[in-house]
């Protein structure tokens, strides 16, 4: 009996350890969640606590007198100061050629001849006539004169001679249109045609061009149409020469490229050695405007809004929050007119997290005018 009673005991024993590890089971995970979560939020604000106290660490950029230029920076080519493609103004057989290719020539050298005999022979028949009319004009006058003829009789003799003499004109024009001589100085090219061919008004002889002096020619933003006007001062460089060149603009064209929105400038440049050749690509460069001791900024520091631009500057050690107006800008700064003074410290990184009044650390200090890091 005594035996039974202790068996049933060690079971109910066994029984209310398995319930308890159970129960322990169960009730665990939920018991250090809720003490785990609540030394992790002590935790976190304590965290907090101290990144609130921790400075931001930003860069500064120290504000000193300084000179800033307005550019305008494009691209154009250089072109001959005059250019034609020679031809005759008539057809005919090429008779004689008398420039060598790529030799310079002067204004009305003659370059080409087409056969001109029948205008020739045309010419003496017609001189010869003139002579004999101007013998008859001067007899007839004598005549006139004495009242031995009527005036009519004269005036039909006189009339015979000015006919003869526009006949004679205009032979000699017909036998000019035969030669092919140069309009302007400079230097022919390679010839497209030979002796003994036959040429047409349509037909390419040689190409005459002048490359003293040369034009530059370039556009610029519709913007600057009215600052670029006759002889404003331009540099150029071309590919492969490290000099600077210098030219002045010489005309502006009155029309704005709709397409582009520019508007087409041209310079023009001496080139008395003839060092430069037309044709080639050129990067232009033109000073709108230099200003001396003002303030300008690294653009990506202004934090533009609706009611206007502001910046940061750094001041005790803080941030402070200062309304800027805008003035010249260029590819990378902006002038300041109003709101910074010259000693200020900029601050140009950590832009989306300053506030007004945070506390900041300087972690580097740009002089603007010396560009050196301090």
């Amino acid at each position: 009996m005594a035996l039974k009673e202790n068996k049933k005991l060690f079971r109910n024993m066994i029984n209310g350890v398995l319930i308890l590890v159970l129960l322990g089971i169960i009730f665990y995970p939920k018991m250090k969640s809720l003490f785990g979560n609540k030394d992790g939020a002590s935790q976190g604000f304590l965290q907090n606590n101290s990144a609130e106290r921790k400075a931001l660490l930003a860069s500064g950029y120290l504000i000193k007198p300084t000179n800033m230029s307005e550019l305008i920076y494009s691209t154009g080519s250089l072109i001959p100061d005059e250019e034609v493609e020679l031809s005759f103004e008539t057809s005919g057989k090429i008779v004689g050629i008398y420039f060598d290719e790529g030799t310079r020539v002067k204004k009305d050298d003659l370059l080409a001849k087409i056969n001109d005999r029948p205008l020739q022979a045309q010419l003496l028949k017609l001189e010869a006539q003139q002579k004999l009319t101007q013998e008859r004009e001067f007899r007839q006058r004598q005549l006139l004169e004495r009242d031995a003829i009527s005036q009519e009789s004269y005036d039909q003799v006189a009339t015979e001679l000015q006919s003869i003499q526009a006949d004679i004109k205009l032979i000699q024009a017909r036998i000019s249109e035969t030669e092919l001589r140069a309009p302007f100085d400079g230097v022919v090219g390679l010839r497209m045609i030979s002796e003994g061919a036959i040429t047409t008004t349509q037909t390419k002889i040689v190409r005459l061009v002048k490359t003293s002096p040369l034009k530059i020619e370039f556009s610029i933003p519709e913007r600057y149409a009215g600052e670029v006007t006759p002889g404003f001062p331009i540099n150029f460089k071309i590919d492969g020469i490290p000099k600077e060149f210098t030219a002045n603009v010489y005309a502006v064209d009155p029309k704005i490229d709709l397409n582009t929105r520019t508007i087409t400038v041209r310079a023009i440049y001496p080139n008395r050695n003839e060092e430069l050749k037309p044709g080639r690509y050129t990067s232009v460069q033109a000073l709108l405007s230099n200003i001396k001791n003002t303030i300008k900024i690294p653009s990506q520091a202004i934090i533009p809004e609706m009611e206007g631009e502001k910046v940061f500057v750094f001041r005790n050690g803080k941030a402070e929050e200062v309304k800027v107006t805008l003035g010249l800008r260029t590819e990378t700064y902006v002038q300041i007119r109003s709101g910074l003074h010259f000693g200020d410290t900029l601050l140009t990184t950590a832009i989306l997290q300053l506030r007004h009044g945070i506390e900041v650390q300087l972690d580097t200090l740009v002089n603007p005018q010396y560009n050196t890091k301090k």
